[in-house]
């Protein structure tokens, strides 16, 4: 795979069983087979369709731990009942995964999918929840996601035919094989064509022709772990505190970026079943081991990258109207851009002596020639000193003065008479600070606009106040802030300046942004490398913590002194390490103990480190060799928690 993602069809599934006794539990196991289980949480709530839905905001490029993505999910009638038709989209990222597959009567493929993608909100057709009529997927899925919000549309917006010209409209050329993949496949086009539909509906804009990213997801490119194993396993969420960070997810992610943080826990929910593509993984991971000039020089570059999807995904939204927020959102976004296209050639510069296979890959593709077309284009309009800065006040002057002067005759006066009434504000504080002979200082905070702040004890100041012309004071131990009429009057003045340029600057935007859509798909690649440039320098980060070692991928499951990743990491040292031994001969170990031995531990330990080998993951062993797993399952018992030493009996009895 040319981004490390490569699958192929796999041989027969392994299978692993592993049982644990104690003086009060039947069955500890972990499964690495074909027997779906499923479990989980989720919710509903429902209303008609593309009515009554508050906008959701796509200006900013913001955090990206809040749930963004949106699901439509449809289901075959009669003949066809399971067979389902999925598509998803994230709101901070344009690339639309669709995804189409046969299910059993649990749904357990549907609801572990769900699970990976962690919706914002659920789309289904309101014929699925009749009154009287209500479907098993339905009532499994609003089972299921209690705390997702759940939407209910006509289904005339399921309509495969219309979601095929919706993909031939906006698919980008560069991803145009999707076409041969799905047009076929009738029930993920029919979600395609609601979850579209329904996404311009709420975020008030259409998606640029040519510009989102489609892409078909089949099962069988990755292993399958559902729900209730993930969360036994505690691969991204801790059971006993959710924000605490003892996870799979927490021991790997030394990312420096939102979208490497993302590839890293959807990898981990969903391990790769190719060995080249696992080993192609592996051999990066190993140069950037032993290369210490290429770890910290690509380290250094990624952490200056921003959110490259979310970016993508606001430039190739055109709003249905334009409102001064949104004018704001395309300038901020488009020095971002500026931003993100000068880190390719210091990122080129870090591959260039790179050996393996995967990263002369990422450096080739940085040689493509879009990445100067668009950079010249944008330094053509925008200042070259125009930066990405930290600090609302900074980005504002950013943002006024990013288009070069002489563009625009009228942008030239506006800017002009901004700056005179923001020189005229710092005079009248000034003018204040003599006039009442206190230590004032102009501040500033994008809520309040300008206003004045002050290092005083109230001992200081006349009669202990401060003079009455002042308003809105507030004291934080010495420091006051407060404004004045005047001030407030040279604020909404200085607010009716910035909407001026705002709005000019937007008109320049915006025809710069239709010379450069052209050439934007190679911004989708760049989002790729990163991100998976990210993940593989956390992987390298978390081997020199602690004495990971390669894994081998062979027909027998042999690990060596190997340990419990999570474990370590919550004792801050090496847990005692054990052996294990499987073969196709030898396909059944029983582990006997009395409580507080570390069965259930010994058991999840095998699993992770299953895990941590298949997505291209150094393990905590000092050596391993495993089997590929298609489906990985685990069932144990009521779980153990190790953070409070109690085994999975101590639990029972506490609960007790």
């Amino acid at each position: 795979s040319y981004f490390g993602d490569k699958s192929s069809c796999v041989e027969n599934a392994n299978t692993l069983n592993l049982t644990s006794s104690s003086s009060m539990r039947g069955l500890n196991s972990t499964c690495v087979g074909k027997t779906p289980l499923s479990s989980g949480r989720s919710g509903c709530r429902s209303h008609t369709p593309l009515m009554g839905y508050s906008v959701t905001s796509s200006s900013a490029v913001s955090a990206h731990t809040v749930a963004s993505v949106i699901v439509a999910v449809v289901e075959g009638r009669g003949l066809a009942r399971g067979e389902v038709g999925m598509a998803s989209i994230d709101l901070k990222n344009p690339e639309m995964i669709l995804s189409q597959f046969a299910d059993n009567t649990t749904y357990a493929k549907v609801i572990t999918k769900l699970k990976i993608l962690t919706p914002l909100e659920i789309i289904m057709s309101n014929t699925a929840c009749d009154a009287g009529n209500t479907t098993k997927l339905f009532s499994l899925v609003t089972e299921h996601f209690k705390n997702v919000t759940f939407t209910t549309v006509q289904r005339k917006y399921f309509n495969e035919t219309k979601g095929l010209e919706y993909i031939e409209q906006l698919c980008a050329s560069e991803f145009s094989t999707i076409f041969m993949e799905v047009q076929s496949k009738y029930y993920c086009l029919a979600a395609a064509a609601a979850l579209l539909k329904y996404v311009e509906f709420i975020q008030n804009a259409v998606y640029a022709p040519k510009s989102l990213k489609v892409r078909f997801q089949g099962s069988e490119k990755t292993a399958m772990i559902d729900s209730s194993s993930a969360q036994n396993l505690e691969l991204v969420i801790n059971n006993r505190d959710s924000r605490d960070g003892h996870t799979l997810l927490g021991v790997l992610n030394y990312t420096k970026t939102p979208g490497g943080s993302r590839r890293l826990r959807s990898n981990i929910l969903e391990p790769l079943v190719d060995a080249e593509t696992i080993n192609t993984r592996l051999d990066c991971v190993q140069e950037l081991l032993q290369d210490e000039e290429l770890f910290f020089g690509l380290q250094a570059v990624i952490s200056k990258f921003l959110d490259t999807e979310q970016l993508l995904s606001v430039l190739v939204q055109i709003p249905k109207q334009d409102t001064v927020k949104t004018a704001e959102s395309k300038i901020t976004n488009l020095i971002y851009l500026k931003h993100t296209l000068e880190l390719v050639e210091p990122l080129k510069a870090a591959l260039r002596s790179c050996n393996t296979q995967l990263l002369k890959a990422y450096y080739n593709s940085l040689e493509d020639t879009r990445f100067g077309i668009i950079l010249e284009k944008i330094t053509s309009v925008i200042n070259d000193d125009t930066r990405y800065t930290k600090g609302c006040l900074s980005m504002r002057t950013q943002k006024c003065y990013a288009v070069k002067p002489n563009i625009n005759e009228f942008l030239d006066i506006a800017r002009r008479t901004y700056t005179e009434i923001v020189d005229d504000i710092a005079g009248m504080i000034t003018q204040l600070a003599e006039k009442y002979s206190l230590p004032m200082k102009t501040s500033f905070s994008s809520a309040r606009g300008f206003f004045i702040q002050m290092n005083a004890d109230c001992s200081t100041l006349p009669n202990g106040q401060l003079p009455s012309e002042f308003t809105k004071i507030t004291k934080i131990k010495n420091t006051y802030s407060f404004t004045s009429a005047d001030l407030m009057k040279m604020n909404e003045r200085c607010q009716e300046s910035l909407r001026e340029i705002y709005h000019m600057t937007y008109l320049i935007v915006c025809k710069l942004l239709n010379e450069i859509y052209e050439h934007i798909h190679c911004l989708y690649k760049l989002s790729d490398i990163v991100s998976m440039l990210d993940m593989l320098l956390s992987f390298a980060h978390a081997c020199t913590l602690s004495d990971y070692v390669r894994p081998e991928f062979t027909d027998t499951l042999a690990i060596k002194q190997g340990w419990h990743p999570i474990l370590e990491k919550i004792a801050m040292e090496k847990p005692v390490a054990n052996n294990t031994y499987l073969t196709e001969g030898n396909n059944l170990v029983i582990i006997t103990g009395p409580n507080m031995s570390g069965k259930s531990t010994y058991l999840k330990q095998i699993a992770l480190c299953q895990i941590m080998a298949q997505i291209g993951s150094y393990v905590p062993a000092e050596y391993c060799s495993f089997r590929i797993a298609e489906q990985i399952f685990t069932r144990i018992g009521m779980d153990d928690d190790i953070e409070t030493n109690a085994s999975t009996f101590m639990k029972e009895m506490k609960e007790v």
